[in-house]
């Protein structure tokens, strides 16, 4: 239909007047044919008039269209060559066919056509082989947004940098809170007179004072033993940078006074809500704490923590008060429960089936059924021997249940019991922890950040020797309803001393008091001699293993096992044990395969080099003095070279003496 006949023509009423007059002029013809033909002259003229009118509106549309057009070319141009965004064509082999003027000015070059991403912008290589859409990097100190047009091979470039600088500016500026803990002041100063307490006051506050001015922080005191700070996320990366030597500082000018005083910092970050962060400092002084002081815990918005500094023994500073009201609650949480299942951690060791025992032996005073849940086919040669010796005691044997038994056996009224371990994933069955809603938690382990949720009861020592000690002091308090058998005494003694490696390592004078107590319940030494003889075939493979040591760092041994001889945990950290015991060794790692796949590396040291980090930083844990660790999905080689870097960070961030 022709444009003028359009009902959204303007002349569309014109159109239909000059029909119905045509009409009336063929009913009017009937009539006279005269008055026809004479109205129908008078009809064309306009009609002519009409159609001369609206070529002459198309003639002049189609000019304005023509017009238009061209300016919208010309600015669609001038956008594409002079706009700041910057526009870049490629082929299949990452070189630049076409960019537009804005993007060769980005580059600080005439003309990018030819050449090779690779030589030109590397960084854009990674974003377009993920194939991924959009992606910030950097091009010569300024932030680009790119984005990628894989169908087209086209990249836009946006210049994001003042954007990027807004946001790291108020990241930068987001508020930080710290709460600063003196670990032994209150044991320290008991005994001091007011002079001496007054200078060591002086000589830490003004040290922490210097600290938080150089680094502006504000820091206010709130009590004899803490300190309140506020500073910002930018000034807590300048303190993550120097590994937060005021530890150091504060462990130096209290060691040339004979004093041992250490700082506990926990450090709330990464949210907005000020009450949250405190209670994330709070909850990060807690953990700093549970791990035995002298370090800063970060929690971060991710849920991860970081941990700085942790490089000395925790002082030994329990009290026969704490090991008391443990004792009177663990009695209460027993006495209220039907059964109690007790459970260490995987592949358990002496410390955690001694421990395990001796929970046994609370819950028989307290007139309560208990069971310890234990897999055969996960035990060491010397926990074998402990079993068989036990079988010959029929009721302490039938004490003894799979992970399978206490599943079933289990009930809401019952009671778990872990000790030797915090961490879920190496509980001896994962399944009881999430089934059973009562439990209690005892461990002498530094406190990770993975943890058993809402236990109703935590006992953790890292200051004790081992968990058979802080049960052995339980038992102490417990009602003398049934006496400790000599089996018994026995196997909790045997857990201290192969955790202290007969006396020799973190032993305090809380371990000689357990041990004189379960030796005066009959505890039998000569028997414990036993259960830990070696075996001559795993003393052959620890000296196979010991014959590739290397010196990575002075004082620092390494040895590695071969490829194909898989060697078990216990093996792995005797070995390292054994290292230690040699001359000029202050720290040793030993790495082996294992039977399950992964790859085994045990850390020891005599408390100079602190292995607990050392093993953190691959995942694992433990203690300042002993740590371990498991990998997965990688060679022996690779393990090792993971270890070095791990070694290196380590002695990088320490302060140079």
């Amino acid at each position: 239909m022709p444009a003028f006949l359009e009902k959204g023509s303007i002349r569309y009423p014109l159109i239909c007047l000059i029909g119905i007059t045509l009409i009336l002029l063929g009913i009017i013809s009937f009539y006279n044919w005269l008055f026809a033909i004479l109205g129908l002259l008078l009809s064309v003229i306009p009609f002519y008039f009409l159609i001369q009118m609206n070529v002459r509106q198309r003639k002049e549309t189609e000019e304005y269209i023509t017009t238009l057009s061209y300016r919208v070319k010309k600015v669609g141009e001038e956008a594409l060559m002079e706009m700041p965004i910057g526009i870049m064509l490629i082929n299949d082999e990452y070189y630049i066919e076409w960019t537009n003027p804005y993007l060769a000015y980005s580059f600080t070059e005439d003309s990018l056509v030819g050449r090779s991403l690779y030589d030109v912008s590397p960084s854009v290589i990674p974003l377009i082989k993920q194939e991924v859409e959009t992606e910030i990097i950097t091009l010569h100190n300024r932030k680009f947004r790119v984005i990628h047009k894989k169908e087209e091979r086209l990249l836009y470039f946006f210049d994001v940098t003042e954007q990027t600088e807004i946001e790291k500016l108020y990241e930068d500026e987001r508020t930080a809170i710290a709460i600063i803990f003196l670990d032994n002041y209150d044991d320290l100063t008991q005994g001091m007179d007011d002079q001496t307490r007054s200078s060591l006051n002086n000589s830490v506050t003004s040290i922490l004072n210097k600290w938080a001015t150089d680094n502006g922080v504000l820091l206010k005191r709130i009590s004899s033993e803490r300190f309140f700070a506020v500073f910002n996320e930018n000034i807590l990366q300048h303190l993550e940078k120097d590994k937060f030597t005021i530890l150091d500082e504060v462990r130096e000018l209290t060691s040339k006074q004979n004093v041992q005083l250490t700082l506990s910092i926990g450090v709330g970050s990464g949210v907005s809500s000020l009450p949250e962060l405190g209670t994330i400092a709070q909850s990060s002084l807690d953990l700093a704490l549970g791990r035995g002081g002298d370090q800063v815990a970060i929690k971060q918005p991710n849920g991860k923590v970081k941990f700085y500094g942790g490089k000395t023994n925790p002082v030994e500073k329990r009290t026969r008060v704490r090991a008391r009201v443990i004792s009177h609650a663990l009695k209460e949480l027993i006495t209220a429960s039907d059964k109690v299942f007790i459970m260490g951690h995987k592949h358990p060791d002496m410390d955690a089936i001694g421990a395990a025992i001796g929970i046994n032996k609370i819950a028989q005073m307290n007139k309560k059924e208990a069971y310890i849940v234990l897999n055969p086919n996960e035990i060491d040669l010397g926990v074998r021997r402990l079993l068989e010796e036990i079988k010959k005691h029929e009721t302490l044997y039938e004490r003894f249940i799979t992970p399978e038994q206490a599943l079933e056996m289990e009930t809401d009224e019952s009671l778990l019991i872990v000790v030797d371990t915090h961490k879920p994933s190496l509980v001896i069955e994962e399944r009881l922890i999430h089934k059973i809603e009562d439990v209690v938690v005892i461990d002498h382990h530094r406190r990770a950040e993975e943890f058993i949720e809402n236990p109703l009861l935590v006992y953790m020592e890292p200051y004790a020797s081992s968990t058979a000690e802080l049960v052995t002091e339980l038992l102490e308090y417990q009602p003398k309803t049934a006496k400790i058998e000599m089996l018994e005494a026995t196997a909790l003694l045997a857990g201290i001393i192969v955790d202290t490696k007969s006396f020799t390592l973190r032993t305090g004078a809380r371990t000689f008091d357990a041990a004189s107590y379960l030796r005066g319940q009959g505890a039998d030494t000569v028997l414990v001699q036993k259960f830990l003889k070696e075996d001559i075939s795993n003393y052959v493979k620890k000296a196979k293993i010991i014959q590739n040591v290397i010196f990575y760092k002075p004082g620092v041994a390494i040895a590695k096992a071969q490829r194909n001889e898989n060697s078990d945990n216990v093996l792995i950290a005797q070995t390292a044990d054994t290292l230690l015991t040699m001359d000029g060794i202050y720290a040793s790692f030993v790495i082996s395969p294992r039977a399950d796949g992964q790859i085994g590396i045990s850390a020891r040291s005599l408390g100079d080099i602190n292995v607990q980090i050392i093993m953190e930083s691959l995942r694992g844990g433990g203690h300042l003095t002993n740590a371990a660790t498991q990998l997965s999905d990688m060679t022996i080689e690779e393990a090792e070279a993971r270890l070095k870097l791990a070694i290196d960070e380590y002695f990088e961030g320490r302060k140079k003496e």
